[in-house]
């Protein structure tokens, strides 16, 4: 089958990078390439011919027009037209697909006869709004698979883009896109207030169709996802030895949507490694270090997560050995993309990108590529062995441990720490211990310790550190109280000191 050709045309000084990241982006996608051809005006090669009729012959021999209008209008030629205009009144002219994508900028903004041409362009065509190049990308990617499934050029459209058949907005827990929503303003400004409808955050991050909910707005803000999805999960063990047999020490099979699952699992981890805690003596607050860096668990888990093969029956697995971190993930590397580049800073080509977006945008991860060359970095800053990235039939990434740790032999997870203490509380209840200093919320613990999951400290440190009688609430009669805190009891204050002293010997 002949590729189809897509002409992007821009005010070329306005969106030079974007530009060439869709030229890129377009050509390198494992799906997208293999249907469709970009072109853009700088790859044209030079000629003794005039420019106008350059570009309107390849506007006459491409498919589909897509246009970036910004602030800009561009260079006027004689008749006070600038490239731009010509190219997409040329397609107009020949029937071209126009598919316009606008930036994010006040009418006021933009000059007086970009407004014009956009207002001509209002009821002819697509039209999409984007801030950074990473949403442009995603909405250029969501046209384009709508675009191939109207014209029946694939009969099934990639997973995340899929209409999800049963599901309705009452299957939204709204409650979740608020909690995205005051993360994604925090860590990239999401332009949305959190008063926000869901439907139009939804249509933003191009998760919802005229035909219903895609799958990706319900692995990201469903309110139960494994109603529709059984095997997304994550699954987390923990071995007392250096392969997979029976005992297992734990095992947790954690569900919810894909944020809840990449806290669930980081915090599993993060549960059940050393956890190194300094002194106060240059500041009130608690140095803790952690074997294995929490960026590096982290990252390696939610690129498991958010580039799965959400098709398959298995489910990601996370298991951790007395040497070793293993994440599996039922996925493949895209062709063009080895294992020795995804060592260095690559181009993002996520297998899921309406599920990567979202992700990105409430600071999960990263998406110029970098993700996995920090991991390694974090990894030999930490003493560690460089983590090893493997592809059979699942991609593998494993993060060394430093050394043996005496964690594995119980389920006491501080790992260093033994005798009488250890034998009254948790390894979590001694980890409470470890950072408690005078009264703290609970949200000021569960950052020391660098743990994002709510629910799992509720329930495996905040409870037992109560029942133990090592700490209490400031406001016992009223757990629920807006001002709750948690200060040591006498006999939590016993304990920490003997967990200090032992942990200096």
């Amino acid at each position: 089958m002949n590729k189809l050709r897509i002409f992007i045309s821009s005010v070329q000084s306005e969106f030079a990078t974007e530009r060439q990241l869709l030229f890129e982006y377009i050509s390198k996608d494992a799906l997208l390439g293999s249907f469709f051809e970009p072109f853009i005006f700088e790859n044209l090669p030079a000629a003794d011919k005039d420019a106008r009729k350059a570009y309107l012959e390849q506007v006459e021999r491409s498919d589909i027009y897509l246009g970036l209008f910004g602030k800009n209008y561009g260079y006027e030629d004689y008749d006070g037209i600038s490239p731009t205009e010509h190219e997409y009144d040329h397609a107009s002219k020949h029937g071209k697909t126009r598919l316009v994508f606008l930036s994010n900028a006040e009418n006021s903004e933009r000059h007086k006869k970009m407004q014009q041409l956009i207002r001509k362009a209002e009821d002819a065509v697509i039209r999409k709004k984007f801030d950074t190049p990473g949403e442009l990308k995603i909405a250029v990617y969501a046209a384009l698979v709508n675009y191939m499934e109207e014209k029946e050029l694939i009969r099934t459209v990639p997973f995340d883009a899929a209409i999800c058949k049963g599901a309705t907005v009452d299957d939204i827990d709204p409650e979740r896109i608020r909690w995205f929503i005051q993360l994604a303003r925090e860590k990239r400004n999401f332009p949305f207030s959190l008063s926000a409808a869901p439907d139009s955050v939804l249509t933003h991050l191009n998760l919802i169709k005229t035909e219903g909910l895609t799958q990706a707005a319900l692995l990201l803000f469903g309110k139960q996802p494994q109603r529709f999805f059984i095997t997304a999960e994550v699954r987390c063990a923990l071995f007392p030895g250096y392969v997979v047999e029976k005992p297992i020490t734990s095992y947790q099979v954690y569900k919810g949507d894909v944020f809840q699952q990449v806290d669930a699992a980081v915090d599993f981890v993060l549960s059940r490694i050393d956890l190194y805690v300094g002194d106060r003596s240059r500041s009130t607050d608690v140095p803790t270090q952690y074997e294995l860096p929490p960026a590096a668990v982290k990252e390696a888990i939610v690129n498991a997560i958010a580039h799965r093969d959400y098709t398959s029956n298995a489910s990601v697995q996370v298991m951790l050995f007395r040497d070793r971190l293993e994440i599996w993930n039922p996925g493949q590397l895209p062709y063009h993309l080895p294992l020795s580049k995804l060592k260095q800073p690559h181009a993002s080509y996520p297998a899921n990108p309406l599920l990567a977006e979202p992700l990105y945008l409430a600071g999960y991860i990263e998406r110029m590529g970098t993700g996995i060359p920090d991991m390694i970095k974090d990894c030999l800053a930490a003493g560690l062995k460089e983590p090893e990235l493997i592809q059979d039939e699942a991609f593998k990434s494993v993060i060394w441990r430093k050394r043996v740790s005496t964690v594995q032999v119980t389920e006491q997870a501080t790992g260093e720490v033994t005798g009488e203490v250890t034998g009254e509380v948790t390894g979590e209840v001694e980890r409470i211990l470890y950072v408690l200093k005078g009264e703290m919320k609970r949200s000021e613990i569960q950052k020391a310790l660098d743990l994002r999951h709510d629910e799992n400290f509720r329930l495996n440190y905040i409870l037992p550190a109560l029942e133990s009688g090592c700490i209490e609430m400031t406001f016992p009669d009223s757990p629920n109280h807006p001002n709750q805190k948690y200060r040591l009891t006498e006999k939590g204050k016993l304990l920490q000191k003997q967990l200090k002293i032992r942990n200096n010997d």
